[in-house]
């Protein structure tokens, strides 16, 4: 009966050991999980400024080549004057 007694003393701490390690892996999975999504939503924020920036810096390229285009214009009608 001694023996019967320590063999489901042993299993019964083998199914709590399984139990324990079954919440702390939960608690891991749940973990991994947090941090997959915060990366994921980083990475669409950092998506969404990339498009952002990368418009802005069409929109300032296009600026860029008005104003370029302008002061040639003014350029050209100083020179006309001084040779006029």
């Amino acid at each position: 009966m001694e023996a019967e007694n320590d063999v489901f003393a042993r299993l019964e701490q083998r199914i709590q050991q399984a139990a324990e390690l079954v919440t702390k892996l939960r608690k891991e999975k749940e973990a991994a999980f947090a941090a997959r999504d915060a990366a994921l939503r980083e990475a669409a924020d950092a998506r969404a400024l990339a498009l952002r920036l990368s418009q802005e810096l069409e929109l300032l390229r296009a600026q860029r080549e008005e104003v370029r285009s302008r002061v040639e214009k003014l350029i050209a009608q100083i020179d006309s004057l001084e040779g006029g």
